[in-house]
């Protein structure tokens, strides 16, 4: 009986062991080791308006600031998580112009206005898009 005993732990010890290894992955997603270094990845951008003005409240601390680059980083983002967010357009709009890159601004203030063409500052809006022409 002691036999069995020691031949019944043996087993249970290998169905332990079975059960800790790693299993081999099961389709080729998983093959794919994940990207170590976070900037070489790309992001992947679909509508999340969350997201987006999440982006522009991040642009706004980085304005403050005065890391116009940063900011322009974050307006970007914002765009792109929510093209008809009519507040990033015209944050990106600014930094671009402040960064003195006219066509960017103007391309930002356009999209803005399309956007936003009732707005109370769209007047001044349309003057800064002269000043920049």
């Amino acid at each position: 009986t002691l036999a069995l005993f020691a031949v019944g732990i043996v087993l249970a010890q290998e169905k332990k062991l079975e059960t800790e290894r790693p299993k081999p992955p099961t389709s080729a997603k998983e093959e794919i080791p994940p990207e170590e270094d976070a900037a070489l990845t790309t992001t992947e951008y679909s509508f999340n308006p969350l997201q987006s003005v999440k982006d522009v409240g991040v642009g706004n601390q980085y304005l403050k600031r005065g890391k116009l680059r940063a900011a322009q980083m974050r307006y970007t983002s914002a765009t792109k998580w929510n093209d008809t967010n009519a507040e990033a357009w015209l944050k990106l709009g600014e930094v671009n112009e402040r960064l003195k890159d006219t066509a960017e601004a103007k391309a930002a203030y356009q999209k803005y206005l399309e956007l936003a063409a009732d707005a109370k500052n769209a007047g001044d809006i349309r003057k800064k898009l002269k000043k920049l022409k």
